[in-house]
This record gives C-alpha cells, sequence and structure tokens, in this order.
C-alpha cells in the first residue's frame, strides 16, 4: 500500500535519506522545509518553518486537499549545540528548543485531530542517543532530545485508542550538515562534536533503511547504531562503569576546556585606563598606606572577568560556528 508521509527538514541530510527511501519503497511524500530540495526524486515541496504554527497549518490544508490526509508525519527537522551550560546563552536555548522540541509539538499537535478523524496515522519523532545518554557538555541538545523521546512515549500510549502508532528514532552521529549550523560557546567542544558528526559509523542512506524498515515494523525506540546500543545498555545494567567511563572522558575534555580558557585570557588585551601614567608620582602622606594598584595586578580582575564574558558570547572563538536555523 502507497503511504502519504510528510518529512520535515527533507531537504538535506537524515531527512533526505529518509524522503529517498520512502519514495524507493513506492511513497507520495511531502518535504517540508524551508528550502527545496536539490533533486526532488518525484517529492512535493512545500516551505515549512517548524516554529511557525501557521506554516504548519498549511501543510495539513495540503494534505487533506492534495492527498485527502496523512499516514506517516516524520519530524525530522533539527539543529545542534554544545557548551558547559553557564555559558550558554538564554537566546540559544530559545533557539534549540524552539526547533528541537517546540516544532515537534506542533506538528504532533496539528496533525493528532486528523489521525483521530482517519482512524489511524503514525508519528515518527527523529530524537537522539544524546537523549538517552545526556553526556555532559551538550545540555542544551540533551534536553530538547530527551524531551521529544518523553512526548514520545507520552503520545504512545495516549493515541493509541485510536490506533495510531508513535515511534522515536535515536541515532548516534551520522556525517550530515547538522555540524555546519551548531552553536557552541566552547571552541572545543564545537571541534569534537564536528568530528565525531563527520566521523558516524553509519551513512544518512544506511540510517534511513534501518529507521524506515522498523518502523514499518511498528517499533516505538528505534536506536539505529549498534555503539548506541551497547552504551544504553550498559548505563542501565552497569551504572557505576559507565559513570567511571564517562567521568573519565569528561576529565580529558575538562582540561582542554580549562586550557581554552587560559589562552582566552591571555589573549585579552588590559581594561584601559588601569594602567598608571608613567610620569604619575605616587601619593604621599598618610593616605598612601600600601602598594598602589594601578599595574598590572589591578586588571586581572577585570581581565577574568572580561575573557569569561567573551568566551560566553563566543568573542574569542571565530572557529566556532554559530549557524542558523533551517
Amino acid at each position: 500500500m502507497s503511504l502519504r508521509v510528510l518529512i520535515t527538514g527533507g531537504s538535506s541530510g537524515l531527512g533526505r535519506a529518509l524522503v529517498a527511501r520512502y519514495l524507493a519503497d513506492g511513497h507520495r511524500v511531502l518535504v517540508g522545509d524551508l528550502l527545496p530540495p536539490e533533486d526532488p526524486g518525484g517529492a512535493e515541496h512545500l516551505k515549512l518553518d517548524v516554529t511557525d504554527p501557521e506554516d504548519w497549518r498549511r501543510a495539513r490544508t495540503w494534505c487533506e486537499t492534495n492527498w485527502g490526509g496523512l499516514d506517516v508525519l516524520v519530524n525530522n527537522a533539527g539543529v545542534a549545540a554544545a557548551g558547559r551550560l553557564e555559558r550558554i546563552e538564554q537566546e540559544d536555548w530559545d533557539w534549540i528548543l524552539d526547533i528541537n522540541l517546540h516544532g515537534t509539538v506542533l506538528g504532533c499537535r496539528t496533525f493528532i485531530p486528523l489521525l483521530k478523524e482517519q482512524g489511524s496515522g503514525h508519528l515518527v519523532n527523529v530524537a537522539s542517543l544524546a537523549g538517552l545518554m545526556n553526556l555532559p557538555g551538550m545540555s542544551s541538545y540533551n534536553v530538547s532530545k530527551a524531551a521529544v523521546i518523553s512526548l514520545s512515549e507520552t503520545l504512545r500510549h495516549e493515541l493509541a485508542p485510536w490506533h495510531i502508532r508513535t515511534s522515536v528514532i535515536c541515532p548516534g552521529f551520522v556525517p550530515t550538515r547538522l555540524n555546519s549550523g551548531l552553536r557552541s560557546p566552547d571552541p572545543v567542544l564545537a571541534r569534537l562534536a564536528d568530528h565525531l558528526i563527520r566521523h558516524g559509523s553509519l551513512t544518512p542512506e544506511q540510517l534511513a533503511d534501518r529507521a524506515v524498515r522498523a518502523v514499518a515494523k511498528g517499533r516505538f525506540l528505534i536506536n539505529t547504531h549498534r555503539e548506541g546500543r551497547i552504551a544504553v545498555a550498559v548505563k542501565r545494567l552497569l551504572p557505576a562503569l559507565a559513570d567511571r567511563r564517562i567521568g573519565r572522558q569528561w576529565l580529558r575534555t575538562k582540561a582542554k576546556l580549562d586550557a581554552q580558557d587560559l589562552e582566552a585570557e591571555a589573549a585579552q588585551p588590559a581594561p584601559a585606563g588601569n594602567a598608571a601614567a608613567p610620569d604619575a608620582p605616587a601619593p604621599a602622606g598618610p593616605e598612601h598606606t600600601g602598594p598602589e594598584h594601578t599595574g598590572p595586578e589591578a586588571g586581572v580582575r577585570e581581565d577574568v572577568t572580561a575573557a569569561g564574558r567573551a568566551a560566553a558570547t563566543g568573542g574569542t572563538a571565530p572557529d566556532a560556528p554559530r549557524g542558523t536555523a533551517r
């Protein structure tokens, strides 16, 4: 049977591979993305900003008008981030939650009434292994993906009486363009994430094949990577071992972050106006009761504060891509 499938973020990366996989199986596919696919391959395209409720309403209207309904909604659009929690700006928290979480919620809210009317359908939410492992240095990304997993498990039971199925895909690292828009105030963590993404163990096409076959079987939690399944099993069955491994790895990463911070501090110029003029005489009399704090030592506190502020906003990290939402 030919399915009617809407895939968000379907113009690139994993989304593009999912589009190709569903088309290869003879299904009808609508790509919901800000940009049209370079090679649609028979898929339809609708401009869709997943954070815009009106765009979602238009997508539902399109499906009802052109297809008479929808069988599979794949909430795939997403962005990535890394960084120590205290350095991630609030606007970056809003950015990633708006796209990764609220975009998924909007998609589900828009189409659930239609699927209930039909008495059938399948919601497929793309989360991440990060939402299961919750490793340090990725708090905003972890939270956004863990919330998608929680949402999916809630809907799995909530929608079952209407014969609506729910699946959540939790891939590990995949070589896609996800890293091109990655936001991070920490260059060390940005480079680490970029390396892991570029050297993922599965191609987007391999991941899409595994995901589509698992969705067709009605599986709920789809952990596509073998190393991901092992990591989750160790965390569940041998938590002390998992904690030791994660702790050791984070200490190695922390050493690199400490070196990054020292380098950033050293690169900051001394605050203007704090150095004493060369010919200025030292104050005399009883008011001069200690060493004059107008030399380099006086700037230490201000220098450290400025370095921390610059690092928190990416000011000392020209190689950390800021990116924009797709």
